[in-house]
């Protein structure tokens, strides 16, 4: 397992903020009380092995009254123990709380902002699955940062206490080798020292395919939970087309797919399992072995044996934090390398894509009631020109149709919205929004009147105003179920979808649409229909239109070939 200085600077910057926070007086305090009592936890532990010294001499003394002594002793410890633990769970579960929340937060508005959960799609980089890694991998790198950041500061604070008890304990040892003699003193310290130093180096050897392994298994994963959460959206769309066995073939190659991952995890966790088990084993009774002649030979007491033994085995196991944390290293890392790659696929777009550049199509606010393209040229992913030096310019009240190629009238209607920045020259918008009503609205799981509403909240527009609009667009038998919560992409059909996508325009009242088939699953009068409609309602309205049906053009004044 190799760490690069690159990774813990670009780990560094993400957490970074978070400890400069507007909450930074409550954050620091949590973490201040974190360090206060895991000091304490040291001192209780310290404590202990005194207390485990007192016992066994007071038992080898066979006294009575020093073991009531003990006795009461470790009820007090215990109490102390008890409430000390327990202060620092809840409070170490606080500051990993409060560090998810607040990058969960700042990650979402991030990603959700200006369509960059849709542009990051388009851009090079290990930014796939976004919602695994903000609902699954922001929770393991904050908890198991801290996790092992405690665990690091504690086995320190360990091995500073109890290498100074084990030094003490060890006093001189003397070798005798032939001709001369060799005093060493605090020889079970350096035993300790390379006792661990072994188990560590042997562990870091055996740990370095971990990593990978783990960060291809969880890639794997997310990957399974997306393909799931894919099939549930268009559950309908596999049924009509009766596509159940080839989603339940593409279920199980992906999940071929975690069983390998599985398989080549569990082969190097193996190597890992196989050495921590021996390790802990050995570790109880090597100090004891060691010690054992000294007590054989009178120079130390009982109480001593099994406090050298406790000491050393708290030395050797902080010295050992590298090999006792390998798995859990290797899972945060993987899990923060996940969560850095959705942050630096999200810079690199603002930085490449956002920002003003040359090689961009730029989208300039006017105050004016005009929409302009100057000189705009549209490329595809793959640098193939789709528009090509296009100056047109559109006023209120206009009905354009666009014409020549879909692919290219909808890259022409992203761009519009910023949803698709490929290209070069202007785009000037107007003063007012732009209302962009794809083929198939976006209906959100919930009530239907927040269905309709969406984006705004359902107490925008009034009951009436809600029932005239759906009887408008022949949907009056659907404002018994405004109330009722359901999937309603899944419950309506599509041309009950687009209806409400209609019923939204009158709603909003927008003073610039684009409508990209939107109506395509009505019959050609019924689109006529809806068209007439909104010109009706809103005859200040300019409306551009993408669409397949030819009666359409005798509604539209002007037609832009593409």
């Amino acid at each position: 397992m190799q760490f690069s200085n690159g990774f813990f600077i670009q780990f560094i910057r993400l957490a970074g903020p978070f400890w400069h926070s507007e909450n930074k007086s409550t954050i620091r305090s949590l973490a201040l009380a974190l360090f206060m009592l895991t000091v304490i936890q040291i001192g209780v532990a310290v404590v202990i092995t005194e207390w485990s010294a007192d016992l066994f001499n007071a038992l080898e003394q066979r006294s009575m009254s020093g073991l009531f002594m003990q006795v009461a002793l470790i009820i007090l410890i215990f109490l102390i123990n008890i409430a000390v633990t327990t202060a620092h769970f809840k409070v170490k579960r606080r500051l990993q709380l409060d560090w998810r929340s607040w990058l969960t937060h700042h990650l979402i508005g991030q990603w959700m902002s200006d369509g960059r959960h849709y542009l990051v799609t388009h851009i090079q980089g290990t930014h796939d699955n976004p919602d695994g890694r903000i609902a699954e991998d922001i929770r393991i790198a904050t908890e198991s940062a801290i996790e092992l950041c405690h665990s690091l500061i504690y086995c320190s604070l360990v091995l500073i206490s109890f290498s100074k008890i084990l030094w003490t304990l060890s006093g001189t040892v003397t070798l005798n080798l032939l001709f001369f003699d060799i005093s060493i003193r605090g020889h079970l310290v350096w035993l300790a020292i390379i006792y661990a130093a072994c188990a560590s180096s042997l562990g870091w050897w055996l740990g370095k395919p971990f990593t990978l392994a783990t960060d291809a298994r969880q890639t794997v994963e997310a990957n399974f939970r997306f393909g799931l959460v894919t099939a549930r959206e268009n559950s309908l769309a596999i049924a009509l087309v009766h596509g159940e066995a080839n989603e339940q073939r593409r279920f199980i190659g992906l999940f071929k797919n975690i069983v390998h991952a599985w398989q080549r995890q569990t082969h190097t966790w193996s190597h890992l399992f196989m050495l921590t088990s021996g390790y802990s084993v050995l570790s109880m009774a090597f100090p004891i072995l060691v010690s054992a002649p000294r007590y054989i030979l009178g120079s130390i007491s009982l109480g001593a044996l099994m406090q050298s033994a406790q000491a050393f085995q708290q030395t050797a196991g902080a010295l050992s934090w590298p090999v006792d944390n390998m798995a859990r290293v290797a899972e945060w890392r993987a899990s923060a390398e996940r969560v850095l790659g959705l942050v630096n696929g999200l810079d690199k777009l603002e930085q490449e894509i956002v920002r003003q550049d040359p090689h961009r199509i730029h989208l300039k606010k006017t105050e004016q009631d005009v929409l302009r393209f100057c000189d705009l040229c549209i490329i595809r992913l793959d640098g193939v020109v789709c528009v090509s030096a296009l100056n047109e310019e559109i006023r209120l009240g206009e009905h354009v149709l666009i014409t020549g190629n879909a692919f290219t009238g909808s890259k022409t209607f992203k761009a519009l919205v910023g949803l698709w920045p490929w290209g070069k020259g202007t785009i000037e918008l107007p003063k007012d929004p732009i209302f962009f009503m794809p083929p198939r609205p976006y209906l959100p799981t919930g009530t239907l009147r927040s269905a309709i509403c969406y984006p705004s909240t359902q107490v925008a527009y009034t009951e009436t105003e809600l029932a005239e609009a759906l009887e408008l667009v022949s949907l009056e038998d659907l404002q018994e179920q405004l109330d009722h919560n359901d999937n309603w992409a899944n419950a309506l059909s599509r041309e009950q979808q687009q209806r409400l996508g209609v019923v939204r325009v009158l709603l909003q009242k927008p003073k610039w649409i684009l409508l990209q088939e939107a109506m395509d699953s009505l019959d050609s009068l019924c689109e006529i229909k809806m068209l007439q409609l909104i010109a009706k309602k809103l005859p200040n309205s300019a409306i551009l239109t993408i669409t397949n049906e030819p009666l359409a053009e005798a509604f539209h004044k002007r037609r832009i070939v593409l």
